[in-house]
């Protein structure tokens, strides 16, 4: 069944309205700062050029076993451009006392190397910038330990992800091969 010139027109010009509103709804990643777990800041516009996978973790979370992925993306994709950033959290009860104690668990125990930032709210209570711009140009907000936000090169959001998408998981992966 073939389509008629104006059905066509009518698709065209759907597929394009769709498309401006999607571009217009993306914005880039805001510059704003993340207390590093190290001291100092992480800074989002030294993102710029780099796709970005962002992980609210949870030391204590059945899903912490998930850093060892994530410092594996660090190690095989850093060197290549992706910035892999471990965000601590204690917004569900699962995160150590101290972000001096997270990083040497996470050291030991994961062997993690990956940016990591201060303990931060991303979901409850007073909600780090980032995540505020998240829950207000995506409506996203972590439901749940080790959520992941991959962003591309050009600071917009690819996609989402929740706990049970692991860092290694096919679907990711190709995502973060197309965000360079």
């Amino acid at each position: 069944m073939s389509i008629s010139a104006p059905h066509r027109s009518i698709a065209t010009a759907v597929a394009l309205w769709g498309a401006m509103v999607v571009s217009a709804h993306a914005e880039p990643v805001p510059d704003v700062t993340f207390p590093s777990i190290d001291g100092g800041e992480i800074a989002t516009k030294d993102w710029r050029g780099h796709p970005v996978l962002v992980v609210n973790t949870a030391s204590l979370c059945g899903f912490a076993g998930q850093l060892e992925d994530m410092q594996a993306l660090h190690e095989e994709l850093g060197p290549k451009g992706l910035i892999v950033l471990a965000v601590p959290s204690n917004d569900f009860n699962q995160e150590l006392e101290d972000a001096a104690t997270v990083k040497e668990y996470c050291s030991l125990e994961y062997g993690v190397t990956l940016p990591m930032t201060d303990i931060v709210s991303v979901a409850k209570g007073d909600v780090h910038p980032f995540y505020q711009w998240l829950k207000a140009s995506e409506g996203f907000v972590p439901k749940w330990n080790f959520y992941k936000v991959l962003i591309d090169a050009n600071g917009e959001v690819v996609e989402t992800y929740s706990s049970v998408t692991a860092p290694d998981a096919q679907a990711l992966r190709r995502d973060i091969d197309a965000a360079f």
